[in-house]
């Protein structure tokens, strides 16, 4: 039978022993303590001495980069040309025909016929539309009955008159021979007078009447809508039957250009660029339908009516331009370009010689009174030449004055080797890590 063992029996020792029993047999015999890990410091001191190492070579390297000669400046120059300078102001603007006439009704009615469309060539007095003429009609034969009545109301007053005329003279013969009263001769001539008034007033309303005909005629034509003058219908805003009201406000029933061959451009300028505009400046102008067309026109009118939208003040300005292919049509955008002064056959330089300033060398404070220069190479040594600037464009500037002549070259820029251009100054390389 297996003895049991005690419930208080301690069991350490024997899982000690067994832990013993476990390790090699060359550690146990020998009696020595197992090898301990290396400390984390060791580790820590190396990767700061490598740290230190790449940081002492990358300022050097800076320093060395920095320190070095810089690589040959090469010069970009550009000739003395002539040619023409011409400064310029753009603005936008919209396309309009030069007359443009807008054709409405005096009288209100219904549209009875309508013979004018979108693009209806027409001369003056062409009908282009009819109102409904009855309720007019009605008016002229209304006047013209009391016209006629005026004048058979005139006849029958005339013959009143002439028998008041003839009694008033009887009574007086009467009188002179003592055959009737002085009262019926008073009577008799008050009647002859009242006769003749009545004839006066029956002519004044003769020519009343006659005038309320004459209007109701008038009116009785404006039922007929006509052109007053040759030209195009560029817009037509009523449909037959529709119904036009006249009372307050006339009503536009179509839109005539007189002549589209000849169009108008209203350029709306600037306040800071309308000081150098005056009539008779040649322009240029683009429209997006035809982006690679150039019309040509010139300034007519400077209008001195200002414009103000948003605090944004404009002027506007006409431009006069042929359009012999009718490609330009009303309302288009155009794009202006205004010469405002030309120098043909000008000695120029490019504006960019004009901002140009070796680097080398101390740049000047700028003052007002100070020359212009310009930079050439005489050989092959930078000289600064002192000029009189003229006019000058985007891309050119006019000498006056200046030890110039075409030819020459002139100094735009600086380039160094593996960089770009660069108008008035040479690049120095940077170090990489500065």
């Amino acid at each position: 039978m297996d003895t049991p063992v005690a419930a208080d029996k301690p069991v350490e020792p024997e899982r000690r022993a067994s832990s013993s029993a476990e390790l090699p047999a060359a550690v146990v015999d020998s009696g020595k303590r197992p090898e301990q890990p290396r400390r984390p410091w060791r580790r820590t001191g190396g990767r700061l001495a490598l740290v230190a190492g790449l940081l002492i070579l990358a300022v050097g390297s800076g320093i060395w980069w920095y320190l070095k000669p810089g690589a040959p400046v090469a010069y970009v120059s550009a000739e003395v040309t002539r040619g023409a300078v011409a400064p310029y102001i753009t603005a936008s603007g919209s396309v309009n025909p030069v007359v443009t006439i807008q054709v409405g009704t005096y009288v209100s009615g219904v549209i009875q016929q309508l013979y004018c469309d979108f693009n209806t060539q027409v001369k003056a007095g062409q009908l282009c539309a009819k109102i409904d003429p009855r309720p007019y009609q009605v008016v002229v034969d209304q006047d013209t009955a009391a016209l006629a009545a005026a004048r058979a109301q005139r006849v029958k007053d005339q013959a009143s008159l002439a028998y008041a005329r003839l009694n008033y003279e009887r009574q007086v013969k009467l009188v002179a021979q003592n055959l009737a009263s002085k009262d019926a001769v008073d009577l008799a001539r008050s009647s002859y007078d009242q006769a003749r008034a009545q004839v006066g007033l029956d002519q004044a309303t003769i020519v009343q009447r006659q005038a309320d005909l004459d209007a109701a005629k008038v009116n009785l034509g404006y039922t007929n809508i006509t052109s007053p003058v040759d030209g195009t219908v560029v817009s037509r805003n009523v449909t037959q039957g529709q119904t036009v009201a006249a009372s307050f406000q006339t009503p536009t029933l179509f839109l005539i250009a007189t002549d589209l061959t000849h169009m108008q451009v209203d350029a709306s300028v600037s306040e800071s660029d309308i000081g150098s505009l005056k009539t008779g400046d040649m322009a240029a102008f683009t429209v997006e339908a035809f982006p690679a067309h150039v019309f040509r026109g010139q300034v007519v009118q400077v209008r001195q009516s200002p414009q103000t939208i948003q605090n944004v003040v404009t002027y506007d300005v006409v431009v006069q331009a042929d359009n012999p292919q009718l490609l330009l049509k009303p309302g288009m955008t155009a794009d202006v370009r205004i010469v405002t002064a030309e120098a043909r056959d000008a000695l120029r330089v490019p504006v960019e010689a004009l901002r140009y300033w070796p680097e080398t060398m101390p740049k000047p404070a700028e003052s007002r009174s100070a020359p212009t220069r310009v930079w050439t190479l005489r050989n092959g040594r930078l000289l600064a030449v002192p000029v009189v600037v003229g006019l000058r464009d985007d891309t050119y500037a006019q000498i006056k004055q200046g030890a110039l002549s075409p030819g020459d070259p002139v100094i735009i820029g600086e380039r160094s080797s593996g960089s770009s251009t660069h108008p008035g100054a040479a690049s120095r390389p940077r170090a990489p890590f500065l």
